[in-house]
């Protein structure tokens, strides 16, 4: 997984909450639904289209408390939409372990809500934890993963699944 990220920006609000990223009635209410199916609802509630505009490589800007309310992974979604990265202001811990599980980069970045401006663009070194706004030349510095870290190493493989695929691949137990 690449570590550097330039993309647009989505901004988002406070208290964005996993049942505005999958909700409830459209998503868990369909037993069977796809990742991709499930995707078409995300935000649906507060942002109407905004599906049908995100494009691969965009980024999502939060205030505080991304990720809040259930233990629904709402990263799923926001990866199969092709986010890149995710920077809030504040993170729910559950979220945020979600987003590392699914292998989607998310970042607090205190400062960030008031830094950049939707439609601006950014380049985020999720290593260095660097983010600067290309629009205005300015830099922030968010909190980034340890390189030796386990988030980290889930993150760099692509996910939880990829990364313990990988870790059994090479104790030998299966065969690839």
């Amino acid at each position: 997984m690449q570590t550097t990220f330039t993309g647009r920006v989505w901004k988002f609000g406070e208290a964005i909450s996993t049942d505005l990223m999958v909700p409830g009635s459209k998503v868990l209410a369909n037993p069977g639904i796809t990742p991709e199916e499930a995707a078409q609802f995300c935000m649906s509630a507060n942002r109407p289209g905004w599906v049908d505009q995100v494009q691969p490589g965009d980024l999502l800007v939060a205030g505080t408390n991304f990720g809040c309310g259930s233990s629904r992974n709402g990263s799923q979604p926001l990866k199969v939409l092709g986010i890149a990265c995710v920077l809030a202001d504040s993170v729910s811990r559950i979220h945020l372990r979600n987003a590392v599980n699914t292998g989607l980069p998310t970042l607090v970045a205190p400062g960030i809500s008031a830094f950049v401006e939707e439609g601006q663009r950014l380049e985020v070194n999720i290593v260095s934890g660097q983010v600067k706004n290309l629009d205005t030349g300015k830099t922030l510095q968010a909190q980034a993963w340890p390189e030796d870290s386990p988030p980290f190493q889930i993150l760099m493989a692509g996910g939880l699944d990829a990364y313990m695929k990988d870790k059994v691949r090479k104790a030998g137990l299966v065969r690839a």
